[in-house]
C-alpha cells in the first residue's frame, strides 16, 4: 500500500531511498542474460555494463574479480553471458546495480535450442509458408539495401547489380549488423525503406560470421517486421551454410550478397540474348507456318477440279449423256415388252370374246331384262325375246318350243 504524503507532511529522501531499496531487495537472486558492452577492473572488483541483446537498455553489474575469472575463459567485452546476480540499491548514492555472484557463457547449444523453439513458433503462425511470399519485380527501378558500414557485402551487391543492369538505382541504409544495436537499427532501416514507395525490393545483406554474430537476424521482432513488409525482402546473410531465421521469413533467400544482386536485378546481356532467341524462334515458327500454308495452297491448286475445271465439266456432261441414253434404252425396252404383252393379251381376249363367236354366225337369245336363254324350254310361248347378232339385234316373240 502506498505511503501517505502531502506538502504538510513530506517524506525525507533517506526514507524514500530506503523503501526503494527494500522493494528491490524483495526480488531475490535472479539470472540475467545480456551482452557485456563495457568492462573495467579496479583492484579486486570488476564493473561491467550489461546490455540487453535486443532493446537499447543496459544495467550496471558489480562483481568480485574472482567471480569473473571463475568463468573459463573469462568473458570480455562483446561476450554474451548469463549472470546470477542480486539486485542492489545503494541508498547513499541513489543508484541501482546488480551484484554478480556467478557468470556463465551462453553456449552455442543453448542458442541453437532457443532458435529451434522460435523456429517452431514462427512456423506454427505461418510466417514460413510459401503462399505468403511475394515474387520479386522483374525490373526494379530502386533497390533498398540494408548492410553494414563500409562492408564487403555492400560492395558485392552494388558492383554485381550495376554490372548486370547499369540503370538500377540503390537506396543504401548502413546500420550495425552485429551487437546489441543491430536489431533496432536494422528494424528502423527496414521501416524507412518499406515506407518509400519508390523502393521495389529490399535486400538485407551481411557477410559470414559465427552463430553469435548472426543472432540479430534470428530475432523475433525483426522476423515479424519482415513478415509485415509490403515490399519483397531478399535475405543475404552469411554464406551458403549459414541459416538464420531471416532466410525462412524473407520472400527470397540468397546464399551470398552476390547471389542477392543476381536475384534482384536481371542481367541486361542475358535478357537481350533471350529476346534474340525468342525473336528467332518466332521468325522460324512464322516461316514454317507460311511454308506449310503455301504447300497446302499449291496442293489445292494442283487438284484436277481447279487445274482444269472445264475438263471436269465435260466429264460430268459425258456421264449425264451416258445416263440419259441408258435411261432411254431401258425405257424403250420396257415399252416394247409391255406392247408385246398387251398384244398377246388382246389376242387372248379377242379369242375368248363372245363377239368373235357371234361373227362366226352364232346368235344369243335374251329376254327383255337381258337374261340369256340357254335352252328353248326356258322361254314361254309369247315371251318377247331379243336375238343379238355380231353387228345388230332382232326383237322376236317366242313360239312353241320343240325338242332337239
Amino acid at each position: 500500500m502506498g505511503m501517505q504524503t502531502s506538502p504538510e507532511s513530506p517524506v525525507p529522501v533517506r526514507t524514500v531511498l530506503q523503501l526503494v531499496g527494500g522493494w528491490i531487495g524483495r526480488l531475490g537472486r535472479i539470472w540475467v542474460e545480456g551482452q557485456i558492452a563495457e568492462m573495467t577492473r579496479r583492484g579486486t572488483t570488476c564493473f561491467m555494463t550489461l546490455r540487453d541483446p535486443v532493446a537499447n537498455v543496459s544495467v550496471r553489474v558489480v562483481c568480485p574479480r574472482k567471480v569473473l575469472e571463475a568463468a573459463s575463459p573469462p568473458p570480455s567485452e562483446g561476450a554474451r553471458v548469463l549472470v546470477h546476480a542480486k539486485p542492489d540499491f545503494y541508498v547513499n548514492r541513489g543508484s541501482f546495480a546488480l551484484t554478480g555472484l556467478e557468470i556463465r557463457h551462453v553456449g552455442v547449444g543453448e542458442l541453437l535450442a532457443r532458435l529451434e523453439r522460435l523456429r517452431g513458433i514462427l512456423a506454427a503462425e505461418g510466417l514460413f509458408n510459401t503462399d505468403r511470399k511475394r515474387p520479386l519485380p522483374f525490373l526494379p527501378q530502386t533497390v533498398g539495401l540494408i548492410c553494414g558500414r563500409d562492408s564487403a557485402a555492400e560492395r558485392d551487391v552494388l558492383e554485381n547489380a550495376r554490372r548486370r543492369w547499369p540503370a538500377v538505382s540503390f537506396r543504401v541504409e548502413e546500420v550495425a549488423v552485429q551487437g546489441s544495436n543491430a536489431v533496432g537499427e536494422v528494424t528502423d532501416a527496414l521501416h524507412r525503406l518499406d515506407a518509400d514507395a519508390s523502393v521495389d525490393v529490399i535486400i538485407i545483406a551481411r557477410g559470414g560470421g559465427s552463430i553469435e554474430d548472426l543472432l540479430p537476424f534470428s530475432d523475433e521482432s525483426l522476423m515479424r517486421t519482415v513478415a509485415a513488409c509490403r515490399t519483397p525482402v531478399v535475405s543475404a546473410i552469411g554464406h551458403e551454410q549459414d541459416s538464420p531465421l531471416l532466410d525462412l521469413v524473407a520472400d527470397v533467400r540468397a546464399s551470398t550478397p552476390t547471389d542477392a544482386a543476381k536475384r534482384a536485378v536481371p542481367d541486361v546481356g542475358e535478357q537481350q540474348a533471350l529476346i534474340r532467341q525468342l525473336r528467332d524462334r518466332g521468325r522460324r515458327h512464322l516461316h514454317g507456318w507460311l511454308q506449310r500454308e503455301i504447300a497446302w495452297l499449291s496442293g489445292v491448286r494442283s487438284r484436277p477440279a481447279l487445274a482444269d475445271p472445264v475438263r471436269e465439266i465435260e466429264r460430268q456432261e459425258e456421264q449425264v449423256l451416258a445416263l440419259r441414253d441408258r435411261g432411254r434404252r431401258c425405257l424403250e425396252g420396257s415399252l416394247g415388252r409391255a406392247s408385246d404383252d398387251l398384244g398377246h393379251l388382246r389376242a387372248r381376249l379377242l379369242a375368248l370374246s363372245p363377239a368373235a363367236t357371234l361373227k362366226r354366225g352364232y346368235t344369243i337369245a335374251q329376254r327383255a331384262d337381258g337374261t340369256v336363254l340357254r335352252s328353248a324350254t326356258e322361254a314361254a310361248e309369247g315371251d318377247a325375246l331379243v336375238l343379238r347378232f355380231a353387228d345388230d339385234r332382232l326383237d322376236v316373240t317366242a313360239g312353241r318350243s320343240h325338242p332337239g
